[in-house]
């Protein structure tokens, strides 16, 4: 079986990819399988020969048998059917069905609330500080995807506003899997059973902590030790490995990050 992973390092779409591949027994890179650095500094998600088989333009990209698969959350599924053990999938309809909903949840609320302090703290001000309006609205313009997202930061980042909304929604993911965490007695979000709601989640909260956010859950102690249980796992070493975490990517950035979020008080 031939896979291929076009990817990041320190993209958390990314991430969740490689911790699911290394939970199925593949964790080693360009041995078990074949990996692709797309840099997005240089933009290359963009260039012609990305979109062909990405059209959204962005990672990550899995190419199974010479056939691309985009969508890091169908991705994952996809794993676990092709990979069959170990299962990262409840065996009943009612736990499958409970698994989606956390997914669906997963992709509409933490993933789309990590990136706004993401972009805020580390991305604007590395790519656009610089950069006029007319660059920054044609390289926006350029975008398969995540107009409006680039539109409402601006090449200045987001406000206030925007980023105590998205970390009010990172807390409340935080509360459910804590509340899970009690309901079903752990010592995963849906029980006994490590699935592809921990590979789906685990690379947004730890992008958070990377971000000196890990205060949001620290009155949440199921949500910490299940965190810390996740971070025992070989899987997180393989997906972690030096350089992937985006305070090690690009460390020159994080002192500004830091004067930032003092600055403006998040």
């Amino acid at each position: 079986m031939a896979i291929e992973l076009y990817h990041t390092s320190h993209s958390t779409c990314s991430q969740k990819v490689r911790l699911t591949l290394a939970e199925k027994g593949l964790p080693e890179r360009n041995k078990d399988w074949i990996e692709h650095d797309v840099d997005l500094n240089k933009f290359q998600q963009l260039s012609p020969e990305y979109i062909k088989i990405n059209p959204n333009g962005v990672v990550p990209t899995l190419v199974h048998d010479g056939k691309p698969l985009i969508e890091s959350s169908a991705i994952l599924e996809y794993l676990d059917e092709v990979i069959p053990e170990p299962s990262l999938v409840p065996a009943d309809s009612i736990g499958r069905a409970k698994m989606r909903a956390w997914m669906r949840y997963i992709d509409e609320v933490p993933t789309a609330a990590v990136r706004v302090p993401t972009f805020a703290n580390i991305i604007a001000p590395m790519r656009f500080t610089n950069v006029t309006d007319t660059d920054f609205s044609t390289h926006v313009d350029r975008l398969p995807l995540r107009k409006q997202f680039y539109q409402r930061m601006t090449q200045k980042g987001f406000g206030n506003a925007e980023i105590e909304y998205a970390l009010s929604q990172i807390r409340q993911t935080c509360d459910r899997i804590e509340q899970a965490l009690s309901d079903d007695g752990g010592p995963w979000i849906m029980g006994k059973q490590f699935t592809l709601v921990e590979t789906q989640v685990t690379p947004l909260i730890d992008r958070m902590e990377d971000l000196g956010y890990g205060d949001i859950w620290s009155d949440l102690p199921k949500m910490g030790d299940w965190f810390e249980r996740v971070k025992q796992r070989p899987s997180y070493a393989a997906t972690y490995y030096s350089g992937a975490r985006i305070s090690e990517k690009y460390p020159q950035y994080f002192q500004t990050a830091a004067k930032l979020r003092t600055e403006r008080g998040y």
